[in-house]
């Protein structure tokens, strides 16, 4: 079946990040029965996946992506029970379930980790990624953690040191070790038999690593602000062994719709090997994710890039500042925000939106003191870091903490996003979150905009124009992301069906008149 005879090709996926989407149980952190209370609001957007981003048993040093029960619920987001109730409701729903994979690393507190490090043979020995010292006492190499500081942490129990690409909390699992690898996929079919729909990977391309473990050289000058940008990744990620991971991982789960999450200077071309036949079904890169502008060349670049293979996209995660901050000022928030939204859903392939996008919020204003993110912390103030994009989903605007909780939430409410709640803009026919629903709906109305060809329009800069085709239906989309008004209007032979294109960051959507 190619991708665009299958309907889960064309999907909007809702991100959910459990922490911040609604609290059940008053102790300032969302938790699977918040989340399976609001999905009637997820489920009125009209989008058809829902993402839930880790809630497995975690020490929580990287806030639930250092997973010390690969198969399990921590306590602060519930049960197991909880969540078979939360596939029940998003299926009775209409929702398909993705839910995240992470196997670069698992928690330093998991079982698998603690066998590992007590002695060099043993059953789980090699699970994880162990060398000696250098013969002055230093790391085995040079490579850096993306977090900061050197990917390498000493374990005195084990006399070696242990590979990290994130944090020390977080050591690298061993995926060259057949055993590690049938783990893996053991926990993919563990959840699948539980009701998941789907997978995304988290970071896969870090999955491998050059065993002989070479020194990465040095990457040419330019933007830094941690010591792993002044590195070429050429060791320490994108291993050509990853693919046929990949190959084997789709073996064993069917079926499911999985999606990869790759990030570096070879993302493109890793994303069209692991999305190959028989592997995933589609990947997202961060080219927007990490954009400080929108520009033409940038949705070009991006989108012809895949002319071969399905793609997907995103402007905003809990890994990035949100995109409306990124790219306009805070006067113009509103309608940056809706263009972007419009600009999303006309985009060939697997679209994801972030919880709040759908309201317009701006990047969350986080005080140094209220900090948590571990890479927010160590590099401040050269990040902006991710707090401000995982803090409280807004529901009432009028309740304490926005409606997300009874009590002091783990990151504090925007002012802004408790005058954006939901209850506000529910009642307001004109407000974001009611244009968003519109705006899925003109997608899921419209085969062309879900997988139709594209067709670069040829328009004065700053202005994005393409055509959207399937069969002989054609529509024209058109965005001016920029602060001044234009002059310049589709030919008379397209009819505009919705949208208003003539001021600064607005959009339209035509068909032939």
């Amino acid at each position: 079946m190619r991708p665009e005879d299958d309907p889960r090709f064309g999907a909007a996926v809702y991100q959910i990040y459990p922490r911040s989407f609604a609290d059940s149980n008053g102790d300032g952190v969302g938790d699977l029965k918040g989340i399976t209370a609001r999905l009637d609001h997820v489920a009125s957007l009209g989008v058809d996946a829902i993402w839930l981003s880790p809630f497995y048993r975690s020490p929580m040093a990287d806030f639930g992506y250092d997973i010390a029960d690969f198969c399990d619920v921590d306590p602060v987001f519930g049960t197991l029970a909880d969540f078979d109730a939360l596939i029940e409701r998003a299926h009775a729903l209409g929702l398909k379930v993705i839910v995240d994979q992470v196997y670069c690393h698992a928690s330093d507190h998991h079982p698998w980790f603690q066998a590992s490090r007590e002695a060099r043979q043993g059953d789980h020995a090699d699970w994880f990624v162990w060398a000696d010292a250098r013969p002055d006492g230093s790391p085995p190499n040079n490579w850096q953690s993306v977090f900061g500081g050197p990917a390498w942490t000493w374990d005195a129990r084990r006399g070696q040191y242990y590979l990290h690409n994130f944090l020390p909390q977080q050591p690298q699992l061993n995926l060259h070790h057949p055993p590690v690898r049938r783990a893996m996929i053991d926990v993919a079919r563990f959840w699948r038999d539980r009701g998941v729909d789907g997978f995304r990977l988290d970071a896969i391309n870090f999955a491998l690593f050059d065993p002989d473990l070479t020194d990465n050289p040095p990457a040419p000058p330019g933007p830094r602000t941690r010591p792993f940008d002044f590195q070429l990744h050429l060791h320490n990620q994108s291993q050509p062994g990853i693919a046929d991971f990949l190959t084997e991982l789709k073996a064993e789960i069917g079926d499911a719709f999985t999606v990869a999450e790759v990030v570096g200077a070879d993302a493109q071309a890793e994303m069209r090997a692991f999305t190959a036949p028989r592997r995933l079904s589609t990947a997202y890169g961060f080219q927007f994710l990490y954009a400080d502008r929108l520009t033409p060349a940038l949705v070009r670049d991006s989108v012809q890039a895949w002319h071969d293979g399905w793609p997907a996209w995103a402007f905003s995660n809990h890994d990035a500042p949100r995109a409306v901050s990124r790219w306009a000022l805070e006067a113009e928030r509103r309608p940056a925000a809706e263009m972007l939204l419009a600009l999303l859903t006309c985009l060939r392939g697997t679209i994801f939106l972030y919880q709040g996008e759908e309201l317009g919020l701006p990047q969350a204003e986080v005080p140094f003191d209220r900090l948590v993110d571990p890479e927010a912390i160590a590099n401040w103030p050269m990040t902006l870091g991710r707090d401000g994009a995982r803090t409280p989903m807004p529901w009432a605007s009028d309740d304490p903490h926005a409606g997300f909780s009874a009590t002091e939430p783990w990151l504090p409410v925007d002012p802004r996003h408790a005058a954006l709640a939901v209850d506000v803009q529910k009642a307001d026919p004109s407000s974001t979150l009611n244009l968003t629903r519109r705006l899925l709906a003109l997608r899921r109305a419209h085969e062309a905009l879900r997988s139709g060809a594209f067709r670069w329009v040829d328009a004065p800069d700053p202005l994005i124009v393409f055509e959207r085709g399937e069969g002989d239906r054609r529509l024209l989309c058109a965005f001016n992301p920029s602060s001044n008004k234009t002059a310049w209007r589709p030919s008379d032979d397209w009819r505009i069906i919705d949208g208003d294109f003539g001021g600064p960051w607005g959009w339209a959507v035509a068909e032939r008149g």
